[in-house]
């Protein structure tokens, strides 16, 4: 690969995208690598590395947690739940702007959404909305669903890839659960960057490309994935896959060593000689209980002008 000719993208950064405590989820504290949340009805404890500060709630308010992630610390280290109070069951109804999916207790301390990514699915929506047109829109390493869910509901056509047979299930009983049955999205098990290459290949184009890659993972068939190694390669091939009047590109990156700025900088070379915008900074989380800003994850996102 060689740097692509051109102007580059005019650019914004830091752009700080923040989520505020609301009805249906709340980062109530964090502090000593720990955060208490609320999901819906339920007060949650898990890790959180870069909590570095004290809490500002006391001990026994954390005492109220329903349940408590033990076990592994690393993002995606093996553990368990306790539940202090009362036995739980695996699953429980939430609500991401009145739409309806299933919270999770999983191995992995995750519960089937990251609330952070709520402002690039209003932007999003708004992008379609705004479009007056037919939208397609990709969606890959797209976990359980609820930007695909999102999109659809805005009017879009969504493309929905992930590698895990589980997550895609999970994807699928979250859009019976959301009524969203009717609404045209495909729902494709494989490696991501295995479909990128053969959607290029086939010619097949979309207006909107989100992308949420781990920092490292595996395909179905074993394919390997590490994000430095590989994210140069399928940033270039979904510009390659975009519609002749694209409308965004989105990128996240979660527990990186890197700074925005590297992704930052990636993007905006991939877009050159494509006008538009380059917006890149982080997203936190406002907690409820001294204000603080968690940082969850770096995002760069190119936007056409």
């Amino acid at each position: 690969m060689t740097r692509r000719p051109g102007p580059l993208p005019a650019e914004t950064l830091p752009l700080i995208l923040e989520v505020e405590p609301g009805a249906d989820y709340a980062l109530l504290d964090s502090g000593s690598g720990r955060k208490l949340e609320q999901y819906g009805p339920y007060v949650i404890e898990r890790p959180e590395g870069q909590a570095i500060w004290q809490p500002a709630l006391q001990p026994a308010e954390w005492a109220k947690a329903d349940a408590v992630f033990t076990g592994d610390t690393d993002e995606e280290g093996m553990g368990r739940w306790r539940f202090p109070r009362e036995p739980l069951g695996e699953t429980w109804p939430m609500k991401h702007d009145g739409i309806d999916y299933l919270g999770r207790f999983t191995s992995f301390r995750h519960v089937g959404v990251f609330p952070e990514q709520g402002s690039h699915w209003s932007h999003m929506e708004g992008l379609i909305r705004k479009a007056g047109r037919p939208v397609k829109v990709l969606n890959l390493f797209g976990y359980t669903g609820l930007a695909s869910l999102i999109a659809a509901r805005a009017g879009a056509e969504v493309t929905h890839v992930d590698a895990s047979k589980k997550a895609i299930g999970w994807a699928r009983e979250n859009q019976q659960l959301a009524r969203l049955a009717d609404k045209p999205i495909r729902w494709i098990c494989e490696d991501a960057m295995k479909f990128v290459e053969r959607e290029e290949r086939r010619g097949n184009r979309y207006d909107i490309i989100l992308f949420d890659p781990p920092a490292y993972g595996r395909g179905p068939k074993g394919e390997v994935w590490q994000l430095f190694d590989d994210l140069p390669v399928m940033a270039d091939i979904c510009r390659e896959i975009l519609s002749p009047k694209p409308l965004a590109v989105v990128l996240t990156a979660y527990s990186i060593r890197a700074s925005f700025f590297a992704i930052h900088a990636l993007m905006r070379d991939t877009f050159a000689g494509m006008g538009g915008e380059v917006q890149s900074g982080e997203l936190v989380i406002r907690e409820k209980s001294a204000g603080r800003a968690l940082s969850t994850s770096l995002f760069s996102r190119w936007v056409a002008g």
